[in-house]
């Protein structure tokens, strides 16, 4: 049989959850390792499904991987080689069989494919995948290996319609949809056929490829270790008949057993002609909007400097000396205030709460930092939605500085973003939920790094992902301020902010030398200072190399970024002095 001649006049019907309903019938042995260990097993759930009208069944090979199976590649390929064998026994000459591929490492991927092949299949499914990246090379290695195998990859998202990864529906399909070697796409798992319904309908998905839905049967509750689900047979066919209008491949992911597949065959028409998915595609062209929104540099008169200014939320409850500072920088017309969020992995007050309190009482535009150390996506999804309903529109997004080491058998860093694919998160959620009122966020540029190419293609990677301005790191160096001007010719239309911060003690030099990565002081800068030097000596030192340095960048900078030290008014004062003679 040709799955592609078939899903010209079929819908194709596929089988349901292996995993979960081979738990329920033979309880005692992981689905995968009965490959090898119990073949008529195997075999009797693939009978099941297709007696109850499925015309294509997965391989039992989901958590076939060297680290589902804690085995070996030898073991790996034996495993491959009879869940494919036990699978093609199954389907005679009427059924489809898809190799089925679960998320792994890289490695396994070519040497499940490879054994595929071999063995004689055509047909490969990657499924519950939160992103295409993983996988784009093995499916083009398949293709270059077997060119009329037809590729299917599947995504799981939540029921908002992001991955874990914060990538939307939408955009996967746009991602997945743009690369030839793939012929079907689409989702399953993580969510409900309710849920999934409405993630294909917002999904806007314009393709001749054909579409896949999978949901699984509900949300499970966990009862003695075990996934239990809910009895809704009825409901998932009526809504898999709703699914049908935007799907070619429907079938079902955990907790959907043989009766399942019945109901849907039942309840869906499965002889049609095959429509490309073009039906939402006239009613959204145009809807996605573009163009900057950054509200604290719009108004700025062309070579104007923009001022950016960091206050350090307090690390307990008293916040007067920063709202004394903030409250200064507002009669200077400062453009905006920003907010570290916990720098160095140590508590502070919550930038974004910091943020709203500083707007609501001195009226000047706030930019609390994001950082994606100690969140995850729905949390980091919260933060945004609440800083966007207090009126907040600017962020400063950054990957965040690791835990500090003495911390980390308490403290557990998330990072289920860095800052690049935070910033591709929030660039959906300007698209879809805050369109008529985008926000608007920038990056960090470190000048240090090793390999100053890394950092360019990543400034590169963060202006495609929507960022309009990059802060850099504190500069006082001038090999950096070189490697900070050669940087500025890689920026393509984003504003480049350059760190001012002045040192204010022998100690503090010290300290920023040898204590923070990413800052380089040179030996040259400590020894401005000497220990018995009195407080108002040091900090007018610091200020005046400040001042050095800003008109070193001056030329080519964009604006300034001052942080202030302990939040010192008196700091705030001596920068302002200074720019007011520029």
């Amino acid at each position: 049989m040709d799955i592609r001649k078939y899903l010209k006049e079929h819908r194709l019907l596929c089988d349901g959850a292996f995993g979960t309903y081979f738990a329920s019938v033979h309880p005692d042995i992981m689905a995968e390792k009965a490959n090898t260990e119990d073949s008529e097993a195997v075999y009797s759930v693939h009978r099941a499904y297709i007696e109850k009208g499925a015309r294509l069944i997965r391989t039992n090979t989901f958590e076939s991987n060297r680290t589902g199976l804690n085995c070996t590649e030898a073991e790996l390929k034996e495993n491959i080689a009879a869940a494919y064998d036990i699978a093609v026994r199954a389907a005679g000459d009427d059924v489809f069989v898809a190799c089925d591929i679960g998320p792994g490492n890289e490695e396994d991927y070519y040497t499940i494919a490879d054994t595929f092949i071999e063995k004689g299949g055509s047909i490969f499914v990657f499924e519950t995948f939160s992103e295409i990246e993983p996988v784009t090379e093995v499916i083009r290695h398949i293709k270059e290996r077997k060119k009329d195998a037809f590729i299917i990859t599947q995504f799981c998202v939540n029921q908002h319609g992001y991955t874990e990864e914060g990538i939307s529906a939408r955009r996967l399909m746009e991602k997945a949809g743009a690369i030839a070697e793939i012929d079907a796409m689409g989702f399953n798992c993580g969510i409900g056929p309710g849920h999934l319904l409405k993630v294909l309908r917002d999904a806007d998905i314009n393709t001749d490829k054909f579409i896949t839905a999978l949901p699984n049967a509900s949300y499970p509750s966990v009862i003695q270790d075990r996934m239990v689900f809910l009895d809704n047979i009825n409901y998932y066919a009526g809504k898999m008949a709703e699914i049908a209008e935007y799907a070619d491949i429907l079938g079902g992911c955990c907790g959907t057993d043989p009766r399942y597949i019945k109901a849907v065959g039942d309840a869906v028409s499965l002889e049609r002609t095959f429509v490309p998915h073009r039906h939402k595609a006239e009613k959204t062209t145009g809807s996605h909007k573009s163009g900057r929104s950054n509200v604290f540099f719009a108004d700025k008169g062309k070579g104007s400097k923009i001022i950016a200014v960091e206050l350090d939320p307090p690390k307990n409850g008293d916040c007067t000396a920063l709202m004394e500072t903030a409250n200064y920088l507002k009669k200077q017309n400062v453009d905006v205030i920003t907010f570290a969020d916990s720098p160095s992995g140590r508590t502070r007050a919550d930038s974004v709460l910091m943020s709203i309190k500083v707007a609501r009482e001195t009226g000047v535009n706030v930019m609390p930092h994001i950082c994606c150390r100690d969140k995850n996506a729905i949390g980091i999804g919260s933060q945004l939605l609440g800083a966007y309903i207090n009126d907040i529109r600017n962020f400063l997004v950054i990957t965040g500085d690791p835990v500090p080491s003495t911390s980390r058998d308490n403290i557990k860093g998330v990072f289920n973003f860095d800052s690049v694919k935070l910033m591709e998160y929030i660039r959906e959620m300007n698209d879809i939920q805050l369109a008529d009122s985008r926000v608007s966020y920038g990056g960090a540029i470190n000048y240090a790094r090793r390999n100053i190419e890394t950092e360019i293609e990543r400034i590169r990677l963060k202006e495609e992902a929507g960022a309009e301005f990059f802060l850099t790191q504190p500069v006082y160096d001038d090999k950096d301020i070189a490697v900070l001007r050669d940087i500025k010719k890689h920026i393509s239309s984003a504003k480049m902010l350059v760190g001012i911060m002045p040192l204010v003690s022998y100690t503090n030099a010290l300290f920023i030398k040898n204590e923070l990565t990413g800052i380089t002081v040179p030996r040259s800068v400590v020894q401005r200072f000497s220990p018995d030097m009195t407080r108002a000596e040091a900090q007018k030192v610091g200020i005046d190399i400040s001042g050095e340095v800003m008109d070193k960048v001056y030329d080519f900078a964009d604006g300034f970024y001052f942080i202030i030290p302990f939040n010192r008014l008196s700091i705030a004062e001596d920068l302002f002095a200074i720019i007011g003679k520029k």
